[in-house]
């Protein structure tokens, strides 16, 4: 298994920037972590049809600890919804596993103008800033369990962790915005679970994987990572108590637009 000094060192720089990042702009680091890690593992000739997914899978595992993190800041707070937490999470924790079989079976090309798209979308929030308005309230059961499906589906998809889909979403059901962030954070975890399990899973048998991996997930990127972005992701919260974050929000959707071109050209 090709775990040299440099490919930690690399991994624990992406894990640093993107735990910094998720602390600064209320973001997940799946925008981030997912192209650099595709990139960081492509330059080791592992199978290309394999790459992205383990990338995905790899970012989802580290959202776990990176969700129970903030969680536990904003449930301090008392700003997380836990009964939205607990309608939503059956639906999530289903969408959030058939995403990863759905991910698994695609073409890998496919999977990652997937992605591209969703970067692009994500950089236009940030450009827009665009906050729906309050026009009505939570559905019921069903409708909750069918949300969280879909929060759960397009989250596994690309390795993110739904908040650019459940906080405006909660946000458009009068779900006051800090409550939503807060919420949006604790419902990372079992996406981020479900998902990796998934992926797991679905990775299991295949013959040609590389060492170091279990199904899709790349555990060896997954501590690393993990264990930095949980070192910068308070450094970047408090940071941004101390400085007004929204141009660097507009100069990070340059960014994502830059990593969304990279991904359809590749």
């Amino acid at each position: 298994m090709d775990f040299s000094l440099t490919l930690i060192l690399e991994l624990a720089l992406l894990g640093l920037c993107t735990g910094f990042l998720a602390g600064l702009l209320g973001l997940g680091g799946g925008m981030m972590m997912v192209p650099f890690l595709t990139f960081i593992l492509s330059t080791r000739d592992y199978p290309p049809e394999h790459v992205i997914k383990m990338a995905v899978a790899t970012s989802l595992a580290t959202i776990c600890f990176t969700s129970l993190a903030s969680v536990r800041a904003h449930h301090r707070r008392g700003a997380v919804r836990w009964p939205i937490v607990r309608v939503l999470a059956p639906g999530i924790v289903l969408g959030s596993f058939v995403g990863a079989q759905i991910a698994a079976a695609m073409p890998a090309r496919l999977l990652g103008y997937l992605f591209a798209g969703f970067v692009a979308f994500s950089a236009t929030q940030l450009v827009l800033n665009r906050k729906p308005r309050p026009s009505r309230t939570l559905p019921g059961t069903p409708g909750m369990f069918g949300v969280g499906n879909l929060i759960g589906l397009l989250s596994s998809l690309v390795g993110a962790g739904g908040a650019f889909v459940s906080v405006p979403f909660m946000t458009w059901c009068n779900v006051v915005i800090h409550q939503a962030v807060a919420t949006s954070a604790a419902l990372g975890f079992p996406i981020a679970l479900a998902g990796s399990i998934g992926y797991l899973v679905a990775g299991w048998s295949l013959p040609d994987m590389p060492a170091g991996a279990l199904g899709y997930l790349y555990w060896p990127g997954f501590l690393v990572l993990s264990a930095a972005s949980i070192v910068t992701a308070p450094l970047g919260a408090r940071v941004a108590h101390s400085i007004d974050v929204a141009p660097l929000k507009r100069l990070f959707a340059l960014v994502l637009y830059a990593l969304a071109t990279y991904f359809i050209l590749r």
